[in-house]
This record gives structure tokens, sequence and C-alpha cells, in this order.
């Protein structure tokens, strides 16, 4: 259980380098510059540290699920993106991906 509950904190870490993205606006701006970098290390990290007890491909694709999930919805919320039922529906098409290897991964 440990492993996933690194895996959850690497994805929230993720969530937040792919938004930091923006507001380091090409890395010109220092702050969000140095948060964005040291998201990024701390993401790194705790998906290493997950996937030494979770299979590779399940912590990578469950990682990047929750960054992208989490990115889209934050996307909407702070930058006005598109909220068509198309997207949102691809969306949560992401979320059953996640739920689904979770559940089949016994780890």
């Amino acid at each position: 259980m440990q492993a996933w509950i690194m895996l959850g904190a690497a994805g929230l870490f993720e969530i937040v380098w792919a938004i930091g993205l923006k507001y380091a606006d090409g890395f010109t701006k220092p702050i969000p510059t140095a948060i964005t970098v040291t998201a990024m290390v701390i993401s790194m990290w705790l998906l290493a540290q997950a996937a030494r007890d979770l299979p590779i491909g399940t912590a990578y694709a469950v990682w990047t699920g929750i960054g992208a999930v989490g990115a889209a919805i934050l996307g909407i919320i702070l930058f006005q993106e598109s909220a068509n039922l198309v997207r949102v529906g691809c969306v949560a098409l992401i979320v059953v991906g996640i739920v689904g290897l979770k559940l089949s991964t016994p780890a």
C-alpha cells in the first residue's frame, strides 16, 4: 500500500510541475522555475520509490495519468481551457484507466 501512496504523491507533484511550466514562462521567471524544477525532482524520486514495488508499466501509466487528469482539470479552472463534453469524457476515460490499473495490480 505504501508504494501506491508514494505513486499518488508522485502524481500530485507531477501536476504541480506541469502547471508550474505555464507559470515559469519558458523558465524565464525564477520563483516559478524553482518551484517547477523542485516538483519535478520530488515527483521523479517518488515515482522511482514506488517503482521498486510496483510494475514499471503500471507505475508509469498511473503517474502520467494522475498528472494528465490534474493538469487538464487545473487548466480548465486556472487558464479557462475548454471544458467541452468530449474533453471531459476523455479525461474520465483516463480516470477509468487509472482505477483499472490499480484494481488489476497485486501490490
